[in-house]
């Protein structure tokens, strides 16, 4: 996910993690202990799923491994992965006994990713899980300063590179040729939008009707919203944010933050510039909301049936089927997006500082190949990275009842495969949330002068990087 990924809502939970050993076997009392701690498994299984908790420890029914003993594996994520939706910790913990995973969620990417680096570089933090998502817009951190902190992934099981997506796994490689990543999930995009939103504001309401209206280039998205804005239904915005128009907007440019040498080039960027001032143009002409993408005010318009309009990469499906809720199901659709881009998408990593290495990247490859991410694309949506997922019947025959039945699929397998993607900097991260985050919402609902507000981000990032 998803660029700055998804940040989905969810109670932020630090699951416990550490291993855990039975008694040597033979005797009453061990075996009457290991009855005990099974049964108590079971129970807490029940109980997080009667208490549906979104990120907290996963609990499931654990068998004896044959030599006695138990080793957890933490899984540190951020917004939600679909591993637990798709039922797969539940399936690996089966298939090996010897293993208990949990997993700590964190609802903020930010947040996640400074308790990360601190954890990493020895300077506080949460304490580290054996496995560590990455968000795509700090990878190049993680193959650049942090790559000493995280293992060789190349060596796991079934670990191919040619397995992903030919620039998944180039992201993922350090100078020296270290895979220090495994692909999860890729954010092509599309547009979601409301059939029933575009019928009353008199727009063509057929995908592929809608996706001929701004084929091309996302200028014409905004025209249409000036359209839409013309007739447009009591208590309605077309596009939901201007951070996230903008984020759409430079996901299909071949230069954003950082240029090939890794270099922060965001003020003088071509696609910034554009992506800048087509968002600034929509604020400013009252077609998107004054909300911060994924806050409390933003699920809740969502919700209300505020938006006509999301960018929507694939991840993105997930967060609109759970907020907008059972009363927008088959009234929201989905049309290809005006150019080719990528918001969006993960890695999972291994810190050396980890006792399980060997476990932990085993479990890593095993919930990225192309089995497991069809399976978490059922669940959520999330598009895969593996190229033999995305080439599956199980992804290329895939519809979305809540989008009308639109073909997720086939729309985000082809979006996927036309992905030019431009270089990723260290810091690129931190300058998109700059600007979406913060600086973007500052002019749609502050009415903030564009020129300061755009100052405003200099003047942070330079205190960042110290430059």
């Amino acid at each position: 996910m998803s660029g700055t990924r998804r940040r989905t809502t969810g109670s932020p939970a630090a699951a416990g993690s550490g291993r855990r050993t039975a008694p040597s076997p033979g005797g009453a009392e061990p075996r009457r202990r290991r009855r005990l701690l099974r049964a108590a498994a079971a129970l807490g299984c029940v109980a997080l799923a009667l208490t549906a908790c979104s990120s907290g420890p996963v609990a499931a029914p654990q068998s004896e491994s044959p030599f006695g003993e138990t080793i957890t594996l933490k899984v540190g994520t951020f917004g939600s992965f679909g591993y637990r939706e798709a039922g797969l910790y539940a399936d690996y913990m089966a298939k090996h006994p010897e293993v208990v995973i949990t997993e700590a969620a964190t609802q903020d990417s930010e947040e996640y990713w400074a308790d990360l680096t601190a954890g990493l570089t020895g300077r506080g933090g949460k304490p580290l899980a054996d496995i560590q998502a990455v968000e795509v817009g700090y990878i190049s951190e993680a193959t650049g300063p942090l790559a000493d902190k995280l293992a060789d992934l190349q060596a796991a099981p079934g670990v191919h590179a040619s397995s992903w997506l030919p620039w998944k796994s180039a992201q993922a490689t350090t100078a020296s040729g270290a895979l220090v990543g495994l692909g999860t999930d890729t954010g092509p995009m599309a547009v979601c939008y409301r059939k029933d939103l575009f019928q009353k504001a008199g727009l063509p309401s057929d995908r592929e009707a809608v996706g001929r209206l701004w084929a091309g280039d996302w200028s014409k998205f905004v025209d249409v919203g000036r359209r839409y804005k013309a007739h447009a239904p009591a208590r309605t915005m077309f596009t939901d944010s201007a951070g996230g128009l903008f984020n759409a907007v430079l996901s299909s440019q071949p230069e954003q933050f950082s240029n090939a040498r890794g270099e922060l080039v965001y003020e003088d960027s071509p696609g910034v510039r554009k992506a800048w001032d087509l968002s600034v143009s929509a604020a400013r002409s009252g077609l998107t909301s004054g909300l911060k993408q994924f806050g409390p005010e933003w699920n809740e318009a969502l919700y209300l049936s505020g938006f006509a309009t999301i960018v929507c990469p694939s991840w993105m499906t997930g967060v609109i089927s759970k907020y907008a809720g059972d009363r927008g199901e088959g009234l929201w659709d989905i049309a290809p997006a005006p150019a080719a881009g990528n918001w969006g998408g993960a890695f999972l990593t291994v810190p050396k500082a980890g006792k399980h290495q060997r476990e932990a990247a085993a479990l890593a490859a095993w919930l990225t190949a192309p089995e497991q991410q069809a399976k978490v694309f059922a669940a959520t949506g999330n598009l895969p990275s593996a190229t033999a997922a995305l080439e599956s019947k199980a992804v290329q025959d895939a519809t979305n009842p809540y989008f009308n039945n639109a073909p997720t699929g086939r729309i985000y397998a082809d979006a996927a495969r036309t992905v030019l993607p431009a270089p990723i900097g260290r810091m690129d991260g931190a300058v998109k949330a700059a600007i979406s985050d913060v600086a973007l919402v500052d002019v749609a609902r502050n009415g903030t002068d564009p020129k300061k507000a755009w100052n405003a981000v200099v003047k942070q990032i330079t205190e960042k990087t110290g430059g």
